[in-house]
């Protein structure tokens, strides 16, 4: 494997998980895996299909996307064919007939293809190997992405009962896995769960004041660079792609509204690098597998994380540091809202809601994004550095690790926004809470008669922004809870309740004030290049991709152009250890490559670098990979000697918490780990079964309130490994 992976993609050395996922499907097992775009999925059925000795079926939703994939791996050398609307009847013929001549080994379909009755009698007629569903969360109705069509799909497994399926997917609560798992009767099959965290990302929100200048910044700081922005809607698209071409910026719309023809273009001149801007809407996905995407922006903010999660995953997918930021005000949480409550379906409308109050509570936060985010997922992220010890600086790369907000003391605020909040009854929204401190005599206000209240005006040397800034962070904190249903209502929460009665004291973070060097961090290379030789390569790269009809991303990556620029190669024998360099691409581009980096040298008398050996390479990946990183070794080693969680922690300086984490970690990956003497008493197993078959196992807080809070998170957290 390690062979044909070097010889068809240039890569010596996989990936954390790949490795492991790819012996499952070569063992002929149903897997199920989740790992971040940009985390090498693809790989994991495409290299079996070189060993097999039959054809691969890959269920892809995105049409756009089939010709990119299936053009990527015939520059590889690899025989690969897509079936879709986008064919004449007479091309479709011709690639049947290719594959019944055994002349394909991948073959990529959308999923209404598997409804039509003459195609399931084609494919009964070939030798399928393996069956892979990409984008699977698209079967589950509890994502956020659910496409009718996958629900095809569901037949697969009696069609073809002897044939693996692997179902792929970047973004997947435990809900929506458990679902896909079900829709798919993957009853015997092996889960891989990767860390979600894309460490090369930078995460930034910035409030959207002056939204366009700032824009204008972003895209100067990444000129020339590819960038998708993405907005609310398509008028907005076009208004934006205009006004940045009035700037001086090449950039394109892309929405649904445009014409096929018009849509295609664009997307082939930002793929090209013809154009390095594309301003797309939210609602229209766009189906581009463009790994060299340094600069996502979401100029309205989306409706859901995991569609948050999903944009952002399409900047730096090869691995370089990318940016990702996002506007965030008011008046677009109010556009979501609009739409959700025209909704007539009241189910369909509370899971909207939930949706998106929780993208507003991440864009809300006061703590590091990376967390946040990740939380959502299922995975706690630990500030911890490879040896162990914990990073003072936070992940350093989201807009509140980068930029720390200052403390101040907020106890006496705090006890006037509670205090308000209850003596107005908790029926009211944030923004009338904050016009009661501010002493504001609305027409509501009055009428409610809540200017007669003591609590009226006691907040006038603030501004309405820093009152909100304020409550905000008491909702994050835990101090104040919001409903939610469409109004929103604020209430004071235990803690709040405590923290009144027991007369403590609180700092919280200062209100935020945007700034221009917090995201510098984000542009910091790889690895110190030539970008002199860099820019060379590029050109050339780009040359020679117009003659092949294909992008440029294809023919070498930005990471293979920067090792080039590095380490200058001055034959084919060290041309070939650039990471991404195969036997194909070393036979078709080297010469013209070596020629240019050859001149370069010569010309500023440059002395070549060794190349490092990969496997030291490997082990930093490792190292830093949170499914395979030492601390999760020794925690499985001190499991084997049946060691309590406490000392386990204690031994390794860790919280009981992440010692949890790490034990679910472990058996989420497939390890096998005996922990039948940390099963808690009878009676309290009973009740976290009970907990979770009343309320589910989506959240734990639910879990925690329905136990009256008895048991901690982490207990409970433990209980579940049990209950499963």
């Amino acid at each position: 494997m390690k062979q044909l992976l070097k010889t068809y993609f240039g890569y010596d050395e996989f990936r954390p998980l790949q490795e492991e996922v790819i012996d499952s499907v070569m063992q002929g097992k149903d897997t199920f895996v989740l790992m971040p775009t940009g985390g090498g999925k693809s790989l994991c059925y495409q290299l079996p299909a070189l060993k097999f000795d039959g054809l691969t079926l890959v269920i892809s939703p995105l049409i756009a996307l089939m010709k990119d994939q299936v053009d990527a791996l015939k520059t590889n050398g690899i025989a690969a064919e897509y079936i879709n609307s986008s064919l004449l009847p007479a091309e479709i013929q011709q690639i049947q007939q290719k594959i019944i001549t055994k002349e394909v080994k991948i073959l990529y379909v959308a999923p209404e293809r598997l409804a039509l009755g003459s195609f399931q009698r084609f494919l009964k007629t070939v030798n399928i190997k393996l069956i892979a569903v990409d984008e699977a969360h698209c079967i589950s109705e509890w994502g956020h992405d659910f496409r009718p069509d996958y629900c095809n799909l569901r037949l697969l497994k009696s069609q073809f009962p002897k044939v693996p399926i692997i179902a792929l997917t970047a973004t997947a609560t435990s809900k929506v896995r458990e679902d896909i798992i079900k829709q798919l009767s993957l009853d015997d099959h092996k889960s891989f769960i990767s860390s979600f965290d894309r460490e090369n990302l930078a995460m930034i929100i910035t409030r959207k004041k002056r939204a366009f200048d700032k824009l204008l910044k972003l895209v100067q700081k990444h000129k020339n660079e590819p960038t998708i922005i993405y907005c609310f809607s398509r008028k907005d698209t076009e208004k934006i792609a205009m006004n940045l071409q009035m700037e001086g910026f090449d950039a394109l719309p892309y929405h649904a509204g445009l014409n096929n023809e018009s849509r295609k273009k664009n997307q082939e001149l930002f793929i090209k690098d013809e154009v390095p801007i594309i301003v797309a809407t939210i609602a229209f996905g766009m189906g581009i597998d463009k790994p060299d995407v340094r600069l996502v922006v979401h100029y309205t903010f989306p409706k859901t994380i995991e569609g948050y999660y999903q944009e952002i995953g399409r900047a730096g997918r090869d691995g370089l540091p990318s940016e990702c930021v996002l506007f965030y005000s008011y008046g677009d949480v109010r556009k979501h809202e609009f739409f959700i409550d025209q909704m007539e379906d009241v189910i369909e409308q509370e899971k909207c809601r939930e949706k998106l109050n929780q993208i507003v509570g991440y864009c809300e936060a006061v703590t590091c994004r990376r967390k946040y985010v990740l939380k959502y997922f299922g995975e706690e992220y630990s500030f911890l550095s490879v040896d162990g010890k914990e990073n003072k600086k936070g992940c350093e790369a989201c807009d509140i690790c980068l930029n720390p907000n200052a403390l101040f003391d907020a106890t006496e605020i705090t006890q006037k926004i509670l205090s308000c909040v209850i003596r107005t009854g908790s029926r009211f929204g944030r923004n009338y809470v904050a016009d009661v401190l501010l002493g504001k005599s609305s027409q509501q206000i009055v009428e409610n008669m809540h200017c007669d209240l003591s609590v009226f005006g006691i907040a006038q040397d603030l501004n309405k922004d820093e009152i909100n800034h304020i409550i905000r962070a008491l909702i994050t904190s835990g101090f104040l809870q919001v409903s939610s249903d469409q109004y929103h209502t604020v209430s004071v929460a235990k803690k709040g309740a405590q923290f009144l009665k027991q007369k403590e004291s609180l700092e919280l973070p200062k209100m935020r004030e945007d700034s221009e060097d917090q995201r510098e961090s984000s542009s910091r290379r790889k690895i110190e290049y030539d970008f002199d030789l860099f820019e060379k390569l590029r050109v050339l790269r780009k040359q020679i991709a117009d003659k092949n009809s294909v992008p440029p991303f294809m023919i070498f990556s930005d990471v293979s152009l920067q090792e080039m620029s590095c380490y200058f190669p001055v034959d084919k024998n060290n041309f070939a250890k650039i990471e991404g360099v195969g036997a194909k691409k070393l036979e078709s581009f080297s010469d013209a490559f070596l020629t240019v980096i050859n001149k370069h040298i010569k010309e500023n008398n440059i002395q070549p670098v060794e190349i490092p050996n990969r496997n030291q390479k490997r082990i930093r990946d490792i190292r830093s990979s949170s499914a395979f990183s030492e601390r999760y070794i020794k925690t499985k080693e001190m499991l084997s000697q049946k060691l309590p969680i406490v000392e386990i922690a204690n031994k390794q300086g860790f919280k009981y918490g992440t010692i949890v984490n790490h034990i679910e970690k472990l058996i989420s990956n497939g390890e096998e780990v005996d922990i039948d003497y940390l099963k808690p008493s009878k009676e309290r197993l009973e009740k976290i079964k009970t907990a979770f078959e009343k309320c589910g196992d989506e959240k734990l807080k639910p879990i925690f309130v329905f136990l009256n809070e008895e048991l901690s998170y982490d207990e409970i957290r433990l209980g579940k490994l049990f209950w499963k």
